[in-house]
């Protein structure tokens, strides 16, 4: 232990050598613990924290149940009845008895049945020859399943998580004749409108927004690691799944569908901030303004000017799809917030605390003395954090120099744990993105809405594994983008794909309600159609 060390020869990389030995040894019982449970064996008692020492949270989830300590909220109050039965008593009625009126009590059911309907479609030879034939209704579309079928579908696969194996069973069991491949195919083509629509989404989103949470997860497809990125806010969220994760790729998506390398002002500042080399970044210079369209083009630009080291080639592309993404409408000032990934270290860049806060409860302290530092600077941060929320709320310049002088005393911090010592030094080399809300008090202070998000994906992926087809892939990023953004404006995802396979259009694209909000909220309070066979 450091106390048999003599205080003469505890400098500071014997005390990180004994932290790191400290580390290994709490890792290998970690592991020895995992490898018993494996084995059958009981590994160490896991004790959780008394639910007596948690916030009381009662009230609030009664409110927002609409329930109040006096009593329960009415369950039917807004209910639409569809029917109504008058029911007399069993026992005869005696004479000289005298009606009181009618008691209320209302059930609520659903009409679940198979309703298969057979179209006679007329055929009528003209005098010219030509045959006549009677067409189907629009929200038929020439497929033999009708759209109320095909919405149930798509709701209980994309939003219930209900598998296809089990989903196929569920359907044949109520009675229907439909195979596999048609589930599959019902789930996963044509629904290049609703693409589209998230496409449309993204490009609206960033060119409206202040700011944007980012996050990305594994997504494994076709039998390969892959990931899934996240972009979104209070307003919208965006998925979509690729092979790697890297600047490059983050940028590419932020095109929005969009395939096009530009050569700007935006292009050339960000090529000269990561310190291109000035003889292509002069070549460079030298062909702006200029667009590129596909991967092949930006390519052959590239080697016409002899930019073949891999670094420029990567600066140079990061460059190019950044200018595109200003060229489409989106601001330089676009905060990004984010759990410190380097891929997300573009335009402005600002951090998570809670996260930043995390590598802090990595750290385990072998001695008292460390383990009192540890907390005291815990109790620290979260002190600097309740200071940063009341900015937010009232903006000043006393309290942002009070805030800056803190995080500074802060981080320059010298404990007798040196692990926590250069924990705290890399906290100060970000202190610019951690104290980003100072200069922008709209930003959140932790990425939770983006975990929140994501974990959307994560269940889906725990429940079903990997993709297997293209469409597959695609669709899961698509239903999965929609579903999250109805929720975030109180919309019926049910409500909202009932529109979208009936073409109705009574439900505004999603993308005008990122751009106007308060102008499409009528839609999320309407009344939900009913479901199958109703």
């Amino acid at each position: 232990t450091i106390e048999d060390i003599p205080p003469e020869d505890r400098n500071p990389t014997v005390v990180l050598l004994l932290e790191i030995c400290h580390r290994q040894q709490e890792e290998i019982q970690q592991l020895r613990d995992e490898i018993a449970r494996l084995k059958g064996q009981k590994g160490k008692p896991v004790i959780n924290p008394s639910a007596l020492e948690g916030n009381d949270r009662s009230a609030k989830q009664r409110k927002a149940r609409g329930k109040t300590r006096a009593g329960k909220r009415s369950k039917t109050q807004t209910l639409t009845i569809h029917e109504h039965i008058r029911v007399a008593p069993q026992a005869d009625i005696p004479p000289g008895s005298r009606f009181r009126g009618l008691q209320p009590f209302t059930v609520q059911d659903l009409r679940v049945r198979v309703h298969n309907t057979r179209y006679w479609l007329e055929r009528w030879e003209a005098p010219t020859g030509e045959t006549l034939l009677g067409k189907l209704p629009p929200a038929i579309g020439g497929a033999h399943f009708g759209p109320e079928l095909r919405t149930f579908i798509l709701y209980q696969y994309h939003h219930a998580h209900v598998t296809q194996p089990l989903l196929l069973e569920q359907l044949q069991e109520w009675g229907l004749d439909i195979s596999a491949g048609q589930l599959s195919t019902l789930i996963t083509a044509g629904h290049d409108a609703l693409h589209q629509e998230k496409d449309a989404l993204l490009q609206t989103a960033l060119q409206r927004s202040l700011y944007i949470q980012v996050d990305d997860t594994g997504a494994r497809h076709a039998g390969s690691n892959g990931y899934c990125t996240h972009i979104g806010n209070a307003l919208f969220t965006y998925f979509v799944s690729t092979d790697c994760k890297s600047r490059i790729n983050f940028l590419s998506v932020l095109r929005a569908g969009q395939d096009d390398y530009t050569i700007n002002d935006a292009a050339l500042a960000y090529m000269s901030a990561q310190s291109l080399p000035k003889a292509p970044l002069h070549q460079l210079a030298q062909q702006a303004p200029k667009v590129s369209t596909g991967k092949s083009a930006w390519r052959a630009v590239l080697a016409a000017l002899a930019i073949t080291a891999p670094r420029h080639v990567r600066i140079a592309t990061e460059g190019a799809l950044l200018g595109t993404v200003i060229e489409q409408g989106v601001s330089p000032d676009l905060a990004i917030l984010s759990d410190d990934a380097g891929q997300f270290d573009v335009l402005v860049h600002a951090l998570c605390w809670v996260h930043a806060e995390r590598n802090l409860v990595k750290l385990i302290g072998f001695n008292a003395a460390q383990r009192q530092a540890l907390a005291d600077v815990r109790s620290q941060v979260w002190t600097l954090y309740g200071a940063l929320k009341a900015y937010k709320l009232k903006p000043s310049q006393r309290k942002r120099t009070r805030i800056e002088a803190g995080f500074d005393a802060l981080c320059t911090t010298r404990t007798c744990f040196e692990t926590l010592n250069q924990a705290l030094k890399r906290m100060h080399r970000s202190k610019a993105e951690l104290l980003r809300v100072l200069d922008r008090p709209e930003l959140p202070l932790h990425n939770n809405a983006s975990e929140r998000d994501i974990r959307e994906y994560v269940k889906k992926r725990k429940i079903s594994g990997s993709t297997r087809s293209a469409d597959g892939r695609r669709c899961r990023d698509t239903f999965a983008s929609l579903k999250k953004t109805c929720r975030k404006h109180g919309l019926s995802f049910w409500d909202y794909l009932h529109d979208r396979v009936f073409g109705a259009g009574a439900i505004a694209p999603l993308a005008e309600w990122v751009f106007e909000p308060d102008a499409n909220r009528r839609f999320a309070t309407s009344p939900h159609p009913p479901y199958l066979g109703a």
